[in-house]
């Protein structure tokens, strides 16, 4: 009942024997309580700290309780004063946290004004990340293509979006379908759900791209190798855009626990559809599927499916009887 005082439940039962019976010695107390010599001994130490208990003036070398309303009002004021000292503590260090970043802002070099913010490496897009969640205040869309999400980058993500979800802040994120065969990311795409958060899918995305509050985007240096940095910028015309690739592709999208029913006319699902379109414009099947966020076994088992299915000899032919039947 006390431990929210400092009072382990051992100490108070000691305490609440030591009113009934003032008298009691330690071995009194072991044998009523059931504790070890040692267990009470601890305990009587415990009280003693949080004055519970004082020298008794009448018996010289024995402790005595202190009543209840004394020794728990002692110890709600030591308490009040510590927790006015870690107060001012935590207003000092706010102000010296203030000093620091301003400090430290002067020592970053100026860019020009609407310059975009060049983020050199995975360290310096996570911090500013960081700081651009912690000053979202009401939207964040993000576009995560490539399917199965890294370990790293999921672990970083979840403390900020949970943070963000927990004020109010409305998350929208689209995925590709195929991240719905890697266990660990569409678990985290269920979490996100399941805070409130809006999640999509479709075949094909634009580049990893994030928009907070529609002010300020951030986007990869090189959409094929994201861990070289990133661009962050705040130029009106450049959001608006970016804005607008995102809802028009979220308008196309499927909610994650939606599935993706085949096309009634010619029998492809999306997938399928997409894989045909981009072997049809010249890409490898490594290329496909790194597009679709696939493996590339995954690739060629569907291309094979799918050329049996049209009765082709060749992708050569396969692309032919594809567009003849109107599948392109």
């Amino acid at each position: 009942m006390l431990e929210l005082l400092g009072l382990d439940p051992e100490s108070e039962a000691v305490y609440r024997q030591m009113l009934a019976d003032p008298h009691g010695g330690v071995d009194e107390l072991r044998l009523r309580l059931g504790l070890s010599e040692k267990a009470v001994r601890a305990a009587l130490d415990k009280l003693a700290d949080l004055t519970l208990l004082r020298a008794s003036r009448d018996d010289p070398g024995r402790l005595r309780p202190v009543s209840p309303e004394r020794g728990l009002e002692l110890i709600l004021r030591r308490q009040e004063e510590e927790l006015a000292r870690r107060q001012q503590e935590l207003t000092l260090s706010r102000a010296a946290a203030a000093r620091a970043v301003a400090e430290y802002a002067d020592l970053r070099p100026e860019a020009a004004p609407g310059a975009p913010e060049r983020l050199e490496g995975l360290d310096a897009i996570q911090a500013k990340l960081e700081v651009l969640t912690q000053q979202l205040t009401e939207e964040c869309l993000s576009v995560m293509p490539g399917g199965a999400q890294s370990a790293a980058s999921l672990e970083a993500s979840k403390p900020l979006d949970q943070d963000a979800m927990e004020r109010g802040v409305r998350i929208m994120t689209l995925y590709q379908d195929s991240v719905r065969n890697d266990q660990a990311t569409f678990a985290y795409a269920q979490w996100m759900t399941s805070l409130g958060g809006k999640v999509r899918t479709a075949p094909i995305l634009p580049p990893r791209l994030l928009i907070f509050d529609r002010r300020v985007a951030v986007v990869p240096i090189d959409p094929a190798n994201t861990r070289r940095g990133a661009l962050c910028t705040s130029e009106p015309g450049i959001v608006a855009s970016l804005v607008a690739l995102f809802e028009q592709t979220w308008t196309t999208a499927v909610p994650l626990g939606a599935g993706r029913g085949e096309d009634a006319d010619t029998g492809l699902s999306p997938g399928e559809r997409e894989l045909l379109r981009l072997l049809a414009t010249g890409l490898t099947d490594e290329a496909a599927g790194k597009r679709l966020g696939v493996s590339l076994r995954t690739v060629r088992r569907q291309m094979a499916a799918l050329m049996e299915r049209l009765g082709a000899a060749s992708r050569f032919e396969a692309g032919l009887k594809a567009a003849q039947r109107g599948w392109l």
